[in-house]
This record gives structure tokens, C-alpha cells and sequence, in this order.
């Protein structure tokens, strides 16, 4: 495509946007929707889900893909962070983007932006909008990044508003209450288009602006119902009652994912209710990395992105029902946290399901030591049996190294953390 502006690696690329911007969380619509409009303003797809949360985000997404998937219809998805590469981002018809889509992407970016600085996670976006539209789509489903209403992503018209359960994180940025998290949540919503809500008390602030805005609100539990029958799920939506797969990812909360994701799908395709052997290849093909994702038997180990009390709570659930299902002897939890997070509260969420603790450190701006990150803990939780360590590396073969066959290991803490533990476990030549 002729000389080009930025390195010719997607390495060292992703290398210098990282750095470029003096923050790395930079919330607003103006520099970006300057430099989108600059571009010519690409739309993903001619039809677009976004979803925004604080927790399920990532399972509804690959869930909602993978029924579009069986649909046969055009799709693409973009999501963040990533896990090991930072293709995992953009997928057109499930296939991850290449280094080169991206390259020329972020060329189109960069000429655009002018003298505009844009974060790492901004010019990502816009790359992801410029793919994703000269994909010539039907269907995108966007990931909000961080909050919704001055979220990159939110310079896109959402024709399906998907609000996964609320709870407490990023306080610095979308404020101290459910409230006012749910006020910049809400900012997704647009006039007149369906909103999907992934719980059946959401904030106020939720309910009021799809009602200011006139954007029919349907709220699991209340307008659609989803639950375990022996070994199916019954999903009652829009007067139907279907008969489903369980989830294939892991946990009790998944089942509340799985019926978000179908009665967002259901807004734009009602005729697939009628098609339960589309619903059903759907539903039994979701893939996701992360979301207590089982690597080993024996002993057991679960790896999850969890960060956040919310999350803390899902997964102590999942991990009492497999303790109690596989009769685990001693349940292990190799943990790391970025110092912005409720570690107290996580701990706190955790503890009565974990037996030791092998707490690690996490390097960057946001990261804090093993040591200080065990302090936090203590004040919440009490006495804890700890182990500290200066990388999740140390304290994943610490916990593998102590464990018995009949014992549970849990990877829990961050995005960070789960990467780290996924590659570590990778170059051990262990089949990942």
C-alpha cells in the first residue's frame, strides 16, 4: 500500500500508540469523533448490538456471535482487552483479523487524526470501525470499552442496546454508586431502539433514560426468564417458551448471560425462535478464553479475567458447585491485581471458597507487589494462609507444585493476570 506512516510491525505499532498519549484512560467523544469523522465516519455494519456492563460483557458478545454465526448472516465483532494477541479484538465471520488488516488500518487512522492525540485504546477503535466497515457487515456486535456514554465506542448508533449486570468498578472514572455507573451505562442507549437489560432491578438511571428516550426496556426476570431444567434451559421471551442447551462456558451466571444474549438476538431476528436447531448450534458453539476456563484435570485449573467484587461473587459460586460436584480436596487461588481494584472486597467475595492463597504482583502504572497486594487482603478477609510471589508465573508453579491431584487451582485477579498464567502455561509445553 506504499510507504507507510507509523512501523511496518503490528509490534511495534501497538508499541508506540501505548505510549504516545499522556494517559492511558482518557474519556470523551471529541478528539475521536473528530478523527472518526475525518475518516468519513465508517459504520461497522449496517445493524449494530453494542454492550456495555460491568461484568458478562465478554461472554454475551461471544454468545450473541455465535448465534449470528449460525444464522449464516455477515458478521463482525470487536471486544477488548485482549488475551494473548491483540487480533483477538476483531473478528469478520469468527476469523480474527490479520497483522496487515490492521496495519492498513491504523494507516487510515493516522492520517486522519491530524495533530488529534488519541489513547491506545481510541485508536484501536477506530481501526476496529474502519475493518470492520470495508468488511461490508450486517451485523457488528461492539464491546464497550470502559462506562458507555464517552466510551470510543459509543460514537457508533446502537440499534440494540445490550446492558449486562451492573456493579462497582472503575469508581475513578464512572463514579462512586450504581447510580451514577448505570447514568454513563445508559449512554448506549439510543431513541426509540430496544434495550436489553441482563438483570431485573437495573439502576434507576438505566430505567429512566430508556424511558426518556422511548426505548422499549426489557429486563431479565421480568419480560424474559430463563431456568435449569434437568440438563436443558427453558427460556420464556415474547410470549414463547424455548427449550435450550445449558451454556457451554462455565458457571451459574452464564445461564443469565445466555438468556441476555438470546432476547437481544431475538429483537433483530424474532424468526430464529422458530429454528430451534439454529438456536441450539448456536448456543452449543460458543468459545471464549477466560471466563473459568478449565486447562488441566489434575489437578483442576481454572483461569478467569475476573478484576472485580461482581465477578468475585460468579466465580466463588462456580467454584463451590465444581468443589462439590468433584469432591476437591483443597481449593488454591494464584491471584494478582492492578492497585485500582477492590481487593478487599474481592477477598472478601472469595474467601470462604479458598484454602490458600498465592498472591503475585503486577508490573505497569496500575500494577502494585505481591506483597502489598496480600496487605490489602488481610484487612478484609482475616487471617489468610499466603504465599507471595514477585510474578504470576512464580506463584502458578508454587500452587501447581503444592497441589494434589484431587485439588482445584483458580487464576483470578485480571486481564494481566490470566495472560501471564496462559502463557507461562503455554511454554511449559502444556497443551493449552
Amino acid at each position: 500500500m506504499g510507504s507507510r506512516i507509523l512501523p511496518d510491525t503490528l509490534s511495534d505499532c501497538l508499541e508506540l500508540l501505548e505510549h504516545r498519549h499522556p494517559s492511558s484512560i482518557d474519556l470523551g467523544l471529541d478528539r475521536c469523533g473528530e478523527v472518526w469523522r475525518s475518516m468519513g465516519s465508517p459504520r461497522p455494519a449496517r445493524r449494530v448490538f453494542s454492550v456495555a456492563g460491568t461484568n458478562g460483557k465478554g461472554s454475551t458478545v461471544a454468545t450473541l456471535c455465535a448465534l449470528l454465526e449460525a444464522l449464516g448472516t455477515r458478521y463482525g465483532c470487536y471486544t477488548s482487552p485482549h488475551l494473548v494477541d491483540y487480533n483477538e479484538r476483531i473478528h469478520v465471520n469468527g476469523v480474527a483479523v490479520t497483522d496487515e488488516d490492521l496495519l492498513q488500518a491504523f494507516e487510515v487512522v493516522e492520517k486522519a487524526r491530524g495533530t488529534v492525540s488519541l489513547t491506545y485504546f481510541e485508536f484501536g477503535t477506530l481501526a476496529a470501525f474502519e475493518i470492520l466497515a470495508r468488511a461490508h457487515l450486517e451485523v457488528a456486535v461492539l464491546e464497550v470499552g470502559l462506562g458507555g456514554r464517552l466510551d470510543a465506542v459509543n460514537l457508533i448508533d446502537a440499534d440494540c442496546a445490550v446492558i449486562t449486570p451492573i456493579g462497582l468498578d472503575h469508581q475513578a472514572w464512572l463514579g462512586n454508586d450504581l447510580v451514577s455507573i448505570g447514568r454513563e451505562k445508559a449512554g448506549i442507549i439510543r431513541p426509540g431502539c430496544p434495550v436489553i437489560s441482563g438483570e431485573p432491578n437495573p439502576p434507576s438511571s438505566i430505567v429512566d433514560r430508556a424511558h426518556d428516550l422511548g426505548s422499549p426496556l426489557k429486563c431479565l426476570g421480568k419480560d424474559f426468564v430463563i431456568e435449569r431444567v434437568e440438563d436443558r434451559a427453558r427460556l420464556a421471551v415474547d410470549g414463547r417458551v424455548l427449550d435450550l442447551p445449558l451454556p457451554v462456558l462455565a458457571g451459574p451466571h452464564q445461564l443469565n448471560n445466555l438468556a441476555t444474549s438470546l432476547a437481544g438476538f431475538l429483537e433483530f431476528f424474532p424468526e430464529a425462535a422458530d429454528t430451534p436447531g439454529l438456536l441450539e448450534r448456536g448456543i452449543s458453539s460458543v468459545t471464549l478464553r477466560g471466563r473459568f476456563e478449565r486447562i488441566c484435570e489434575r489437578p483442576a485449573i481454572w483461569i478467569d479475567v475476573g478484576h472485580n467484587p461482581m465477578a468475585a461473587t460468579a466465580v466463588a459460586a462456580a467454584l463451590a458447585g465444581v468443589s462439590y460436584s468433584e469432591n476437591l480436596v483443597k481449593r488454591r487461588c494464584v491471584i494478582g491485581m492492578l492497585m485500582d481494584k477492590d481487593a478487599e472486597s474481592v477477598a472478601a467475595e472469595l474467601n470462604h471458597v479458598v484454602d490458600s492463597w498465592y498472591v503475585a504482583g503486577l508490573k505497569g502504572d496500575r500494577g502494585q507487589t505481591g506483597a502489598a497486594l496480600a496487605s490489602r487482603m488481610q484487612k478484609s478477609a482475616g487471617p489468610l494462609t499466603v504465599k507471595v510471589f514477585e510474578q504470576i508465573s512464580q506463584a502458578l508453579d508454587s500452587a501447581i507444585s503444592d497441589a494434589g491431584p484431587k485439588d482445584g487451582i483458580l487464576v483470578f485477579g485480571s486481564f494481566l493476570t490470566a495472560t501471564e498464567a496462559l502463557l507461562h502455561w503455554r511454554s511449559q509445553n502444556h497443551d493449552t
